[in-house]
Order: structure tokens, then C-alpha cells, then sequence
């Protein structure tokens, strides 16, 4: 892990000073990404450690659940180690419209066990790994086909080599390219307003994320409401993945300047609605008042991306970048 002292020693000799102290990027890295990836690394660890113990659904819940809320904290950052061949999208492959996931799942419990095997479990599909995959074995919407444990170690085990690789990368030497960014034979970003913006973007795509997927889907129209499309229906989590993805948020910007009073403002706004929301996997939805308080969420997500492009970003002296989340 890197120090304290090292971070700012880094700050120091630093060149593209510019900008304000406070509206610059060491704080996320020191505070934010660093201990986010290294909470996340533990908790799946712990998860196919427990899962090598017992494989059992009632026994595995409360660590899954504690690997995703950890998951959740980090998601957002879509850039660097976590987008290297495609680990975020293997760690939670949603949506999945067509159901492809379930079906490589049923192959994989029906099929060889080789393919189980930590040597050729990474080559199976996205769809049927992650966090994802791993909820459709705990929390089964009818009876599976097979024993799952062999998957279910399969898939834990999988999940924190994913954690272990991104945490590794970030501490031995993808922290140092972020914070060394400007320096003579950095190629990976040749100025410090490269890092901002990429951190920026990394923000403002996750709000759309927050709106458009994790409540847009659910939402559908007034007319014809899709509650059964929500994210993590079967461990309850549709909401909470809401709320928590608000508050890493939050944290985050806070970590890049605490100079943005409507930006953070708009924050608690939208993180009490989620807190005051009573309805954990949105099918409120699919009735006249459900559906009107969710999107009443969704209208202060919407503003405070707004607010975070009019206030943020010239904070920063960034404006929207390639969006990470394009495509998936």
C-alpha cells in the first residue's frame, strides 16, 4: 500500500500545479480507490474462503452480501486495472435482457466439472460469473438442475482472483502512474487535467447508470411498468445498490474538493429519498404511487448530474469525457 508520506511526496514534484489543492485527485486515490479496492479484495477472499467451508446458500448470503456492498463502493470506477480484459463487466454482468447468464450457468452445472477448474473457469462466459451469477446460485427462482456447490466455489474463487488483480494492480503501480501523471515518460496520462477528467467522467457516468439502468429499467413507462427488470431482484438488493452507489459517490467527489456546496447538497437529497424509499426491489413500480416516488429518485439522480456538469466539473476544469459505460 502506498503511504501517506509517499502520496505527498508525490503531490510535491507533481508538475501541472494549476489547479486549487483542493480540487485535485490525491485525496481519491489515498482515500477512496485504494481502500475501496482493498475492501473489496478482502471481502470476496473471505467469501471463497467461507465458501470452501460451507457452500450452502444460507451460509454464504451474509458474504455475499458484504462482497457486493464492497462492490458496489467501486463500481463506479470504470477505468484503469478494473477495465482490463473486461473484469468489471465479469464481476457483475447486468443487465442481461436475455437471460444468457442462467443459460451458461444450467451448461456449466450439466457439463464437464473441468470447466470449473480455476484454469478454465475464466474462460466461461461473463454472464455466468461475478456477483451476478453467483446470486442466481443463492438465491435460485426455482430448483437448479445439479448441485451447485462445485459452481459456487468455482465462482467465489473466481471473484477474488478478479478483486485480488485490480487491488494488485492499483497498489503496485497503477496508483503511482495516476499519481506521477504529467511526469517525463508517463504515456498513460501526460497531464494532471487527464486524471480529472477521467475521475469526472467516471462520476457523471455512474449518475446515468444510477438513473437510466438501476431505476430506468424498473421504471419502464407509467403505462407499462417492468419492475421484474431490476437489478438483483432475488437478494433484495435492487434498492440498496441504489443508495450505496449514491453514497461512494458522494464520498468520492468529496475526496476531489469539498468546494461544490450544490453538488453535495444535491447528493444528500437524492441519498434521503433512497433512505426514506421503502420498497428494496422497486416492484412499488408497478402501481400509480410506487412508481411516482421512484421516479421522484430518479428527477433528483437526473438534477444532481446536472448540477455536479454545471458545478463540478469547472471545479475540476473538466467537462465530459468518453463515457466507460457506452456499450455495455
Amino acid at each position: 500500500m502506498l503511504s501517506r508520506s509517499l502520496l505527498l511526496s508525490l503531490c510535491f514534484y507533481a508538475p501541472f500545479w494549476a489547479t486549487p489543492a483542493l480540487a485535485d485527485f490525491e485525496l481519491t486515490v489515498s482515500d477512496h480507490i485504494l481502500p475501496g479496492y482493498a475492501a473489496f479484495a478482502a471481502s470476496t477472499q473471505a467469501l471463497s474462503d467461507a465458501a470452501v467451508k460451507d457452500c450452502t446458500a444460507d451460509s454464504l448470503k451474509p458474504a455475499f452480501n458484504a462482497a457486493y456492498d464492497a462492490w458496489v463502493a467501486v463500481q463506479h470506477l470504470r477505468f484503469g486495472p478494473a477495465e482490463a480484459d473486461g473484469l468489471s463487466v465479469a464481476i457483475a454482468f447486468w443487465p442481461d435482457p436475455k437471460g444468457s447468464g442462467a443459460k451458461s450457468q444450467r451448461a456449466l452445472l450439466l457439463g464437464d466439472p473441468a470447466q470449473l477448474t480455476p484454469e478454465h473457469f475464466p474462460d466461461q462466459s461473463v454472464a455466468a460469473r461475478g456477483l451476478t451469477g453467483l446470486e442466481r446460485l443463492l438465491y435460485p427462482a426455482e430448483p437448479l438442475p445439479a448441485d451447485p456447490c462445485a459452481l459456487i466455489q468455482a465462482t467465489t474463487l473466481d471473484l477474488a482472483r478478479m478483486a485480488k488483480i485490480i487491488n494488485d494492480t492499483w497498489v503496485n503501480g497503477y496508483a503511482q502512474t495516476v499519481l506521477t501523471a504529467g511526469s517525463t515518460g508517463n504515456s498513460s496520462y501526460q497531464t494532471r487535467p487527464e486524471v480529472r477528467q477521467a475521475m469526472f467522467t467516471q462520476i457523471i457516468a455512474a449518475l446515468e447508470y444510477d438513473k437510466d439502468q438501476r431505476l430506468g429499467r424498473p421504471l419502464g413507462t407509467f403505462e407499462k411498468p417492468r419492475p421484474e427488470r431490476a437489478e438483483a431482484i432475488a437478494s433484495g438488493r435492487s434498492l440498496r445498490n441504489v443508495r450505496l452507489s449514491l453514497q461512494a459517490l458522494r464520498a468520492m467527489v468529496e475526496t476531489l474538493t469539498p468546494d461544490v456546496p450544490l453538488t453535495l447538497a444535491g447528493f444528500d437529497h437524492a441519498i434521503k429519498l433512497a433512505e426514506d424509499l421503502d420498497d428494496p426491489v422497486f416492484a412499488g413500480v408497478a402501481h400509480p404511487d410506487g412508481h411516482l416516488k421512484v421516479e421522484i429518485l430518479q428527477q433528483a439522480i437526473a438534477a444532481l448530474s446536472d448540477t455536479a456538469l454545471a458545478e463540478l466539473g469547472p471545479e475540476l476544469d473538466v467537462g465530459v469525457g468518453f463515457n466507460a459505460a457506452d456499450g455495455d
